[in-house]
């Protein structure tokens, strides 16, 4: 079968990287995003842009129409909205609309990305409902359990979970951006005791390329790198910035009082995304999932250090005027 391929949320941080890639692949590709989506940093002359929401099924069904492949990664990649139903709304009610409409439309391929909040430390499978925190990560799970019910059918379906995915042009500031912005910035002078594994964006790129060529339909894939702690998270940023590094541990139950109330606020008052969640913090506790790099060297993709990401985001945050932290 001939045509281009899909991706959803083209306009997004990690939809615009896969964008760029495929294109630089000789792919021909069609991009479906919001409208009001900044859509001007992509090649807008050399793909074909399909504005629209994928929770409405008559705008999936005309973007797959004709294509080849699908990668599925539009949704709401925060931990905080409001209301929260938005969440089972986009994230699990569009992927619905886009997973179905792919089989219907008799893609050879689709890729589905989830979220690595509800990989299981160890292990392959899917983590258990009990263990899925706050309504980000349930809404993917939802979304996920929909993905391998239609391979269970056959549907020739790849599950893809990225971690942290970080790096240069996040117009839209997901959470691993605006955590490392923040310190640019001067704002993070705690850090909590957490794990986190990150991985550069443009070898998540290249890695769902390989799952659109290569990835075992019914199989799931886990797409991380580095596995740090925050502290040295943020050593490593201050001695790129020469910001301080932070001192004082925030111990867990004091960051989760204090992201109740900002929670509160956030709700009630301001409408304004808090800057700490609930669900943000709980999160921190989650151990982080074992040989996270072994599934994108499966794909072909040998990760770039995490010196080199950072770099590359704190430049990029300086073009941006984003910040102002002098060369180190």
């Amino acid at each position: 079968m001939n045509g281009p391929m899909l991706v959803t949320g083209g306009a997004g941080f990690l939809g615009s990287w896969l964008v760029r890639t495929l294109l630089d692949q000789g792919e021909s590709v069609r991009a479906l995003d919001l409208p009001h989506a900044a859509w001007s940093h992509l090649p807008l002359s050399h793909i074909t842009r399909v504005p629209g929401d994928i929770r409405d099924r008559a705008v999936v069904a005309r973007a797959v129409r004709g294509c080849r492949a699908v990668c599925h990664l539009a949704g709401l990649p925060q931990l905080w909205a409001r209301p929260r139903g938005r969440f089972s709304q986009v994230n699990y009610r569009g992927s619905v609309n886009v997973l179905d409409e792919a089989v219907r439309a008799g893609c050879e391929r689709i890729v589905h990305v989830s979220s690595a909040t509800i990989w299981p430390s160890a292990g392959t499978r899917i983590s258990p409902w009990s263990e899925v925190i706050g309504p980000y990560s349930r809404s993917k799970w939802r979304a996920e359990e929909h993905a391998l019910r239609l391979t269970a059918a056959g549907a020739p379906v790849v599950v893809v979970s990225p971690t942290l995915p970080i790096g240069p042009d996040d117009w839209s500031r997901t959470p691993p951006t605006q955590l490392l912005l923040d310190f640019c910035r001067g704002q993070r002078r705690e850090y909590l005791d957490a794990q986190l594994n990150l991985i550069d964006v443009r070898d998540v790129a290249s890695a769902l390329v390989g799952a659109l060529r290569t990835g075992v339909p019914g199989d799931r894939y886990l797409l991380g790198n580095t596995t740090v702690t925050l502290l040295d998270l943020f050593r490593r940023l201050a001695a790129l910035t020469g910001q301080p590094a932070p001192r004082r541990r925030t111990p867990y139950l004091v960051a989760l009082a204090a992201s109740v109330c900002t929670e509160w606020w956030a709700d009630v008052v301001s409408g304004q995304a808090p800057a700490a969640c609930i669900a943000g913090v709980q999160l921190a506790r989650r151990p982080v999932p074992s040989t996270p790099g072994a599934d994108v060297q499966r794909l072909g993709v040998t990760p770039r250090p995490l010196e080199e990401s950072l770099a590359a985001t704190i430049a990029w945050f300086r073009e941006a005027g984003w910040v102002k932290t002098p060369e180190v």
